[in-house]
C-alpha cells in the first residue's frame, strides 16, 4: 500500500501578519510614521502575510485606534489589495498618508473617518499626537467580486502607542 503524502489545506485559524522593516516592533509606533499634523512624513507599514486560505483574490487591511472609538473599526482608513488567486503568501507595500491616489492593485474601501482633523485620504496615519493611543491594523483574506467581499480569515497585528 502506498500512501500519498498531500499537503494540508490552510484554515482561516493560520493567517497572519508580520511587519517587513524591524523599525516596526509592535510596541511604539516609529518615528515619522505618525500623520502630517505631527510631523509624519511616512506611509503605513509594509506588511508580509502568510497562511492565506484558498479561494483569497484580495486582502482587506483596517486601520484602527483601539483607544479612541471613532476612530476603531478602521477609522484610520480601509484599503483593499489585490492577490495572483492560490497565493498562500505576499508581501504588502507601504500606502503613503493622505491621498487618494494609491499605487497599483490597491483600491479604497473606505477612506479615513477625520478628514477634519488631518487631511483627507485614504490611509490616515496614529495622529494622538503622542497620548499613548493603541494602534492596530485588521488584515481580512476575501474573496472581492465587484462590490461583493466574502471575508475568509483574519488576523491583528499591534502597530504600538502613539
Amino acid at each position: 500500500m502506498f500512501l500519498l503524502a498531500l499537503p494540508l489545506a490552510v484554515t482561516a485559524s493560520d493567517l497572519q501578519a508580520k511587519f517587513v522593516d524591524p523599525v516596526w516592533d509592535g510596541a511604539a509606533v516609529p518615528d515619522g510614521y505618525q500623520c502630517q499634523k505631527f510631523g509624519g512624513t511616512h506611509g503605513s507599514p509594509a506588511l508580509h502575510v502568510n497562511g492565506i486560505p484558498a479561494r483569497t483574490n484580495a486582502l482587506v487591511l483596517e486601520f484602527s485606534d483601539r483607544s479612541y472609538a471613532p476612530m476603531d473599526h478602521g477609522g484610520h482608513g480601509k484599503l483593499g489589495y489585490a492577490i495572483e488567486l492560490g497565493s498562500t503568501s505576499v508581501q504588502v507595500p507601504s500606502v503613503p498618508p493622505h491621498t487618494m491616489a494609491l499605487p497599483a492593485g490597491f483600491w479604497a474601501v473606505a477612506e479615513h473617518s477625520a478628514p477634519d482633523w488631518d487631511k483627507p485620504g485614504t490611509y490616515l496615519p496614529p495622529c494622538s499626537g503622542g497620548r499613548g493611543n493603541a494602534y492596530y491594523v485588521t488584515v481580512k483574506a476575501v474573496v472581492h467580486e465587484g462590490d461583493d467581499i466574502e471575508e475568509l480569515a483574519e488576523t491583528i497585528l499591534e502597530m504600538g502607542k502613539y
